[in-house]
């Protein structure tokens, strides 16, 4: 095999061991994630996991990087493609409400932001880090909504991201008593939240 078939090869097993080890953080949550468990759904042996990764803590942050890509091409990368504005914001919430709905157990950035509220270290600081990064995205939308004159010139892009989030975080919480209702609920909100703000209350279709 030459070096750039087996680098290939081993590409292709650690983003098998990182979708196998997603799985199971998304049910039981990063501290959840027990190499064993990890080692027997990828159909490997425990030292050949470790082989790909230095620790736990560096699989659990690997976890979270591929999430971090994977939310940013389902929900950032198709909106950043339509017209500045509206367009845009709706489909960045739109696309979010699809991604914690697509995913059977939720978005696992969401519920790692609970998981790891009050326990200091590397992984707390990199999921504040990549909450800050979307509401700094939030913001931006919010402020080209702003120029274009969709939103209101009032309008307080830090309060209006932090509205949006907390309607995001709702649907991932109702989805787990209420799942019919919650996408339809979190639609209605979006739509009265900006209207609130002056725009029209006429959202995307799912």
């Amino acid at each position: 095999m030459t070096p750039q078939a087996a680098t290939h090869k081993g590409n292709a097993t650690r983003e098998m061991i990182v979708a196998r080890a997603y799985d199971i953080a998304a049910r039981h949550g990063l501290e959840g994630l027990s190499i064993g468990e990890l080692a027997t759904a990828a159909g490997m042996s425990k030292s050949g996991v470790f082989a790909h990764f230095g620790s736990r803590e560096d699989l659990q942050l690997t976890v979270l990087e591929w999430t971090a890509e994977r939310y940013a091409r389902a929900v950032i990368v198709p909106a950043v493609g339509l017209p500045r504005g509206l367009p845009r914001l709706r489909a960045i919430m739109e696309n979010w409400f699809r991604w914690v709905c697509d995913n059977p157990d939720g978005c696992l950035i969401l519920a790692a932001a609970h998981e790891y509220d009050a326990r200091p270290g590397l992984l707390h600081d990199r999921i504040v880090d990549w909450l800050r990064q979307l509401r700094v995205q939030l913001m931006k939308a919010i402020g080209m909504c702003v120029e274009t004159g969709e939103l209101a010139r009032e309008t307080d892009p830090v309060l209006l991201a932090f509205e949006l989030f907390a309607i995001a975080q709702g649907l991932h919480d109702a989805r787990l008593y209420d799942a019919d209702q919650a996408p339809l609920l979190a639609r209605r909100s979006l739509d009265r939240l900006l209207a609130s703000y002056g725009a029209p209350a006429v959202s995307t279709p799912a």
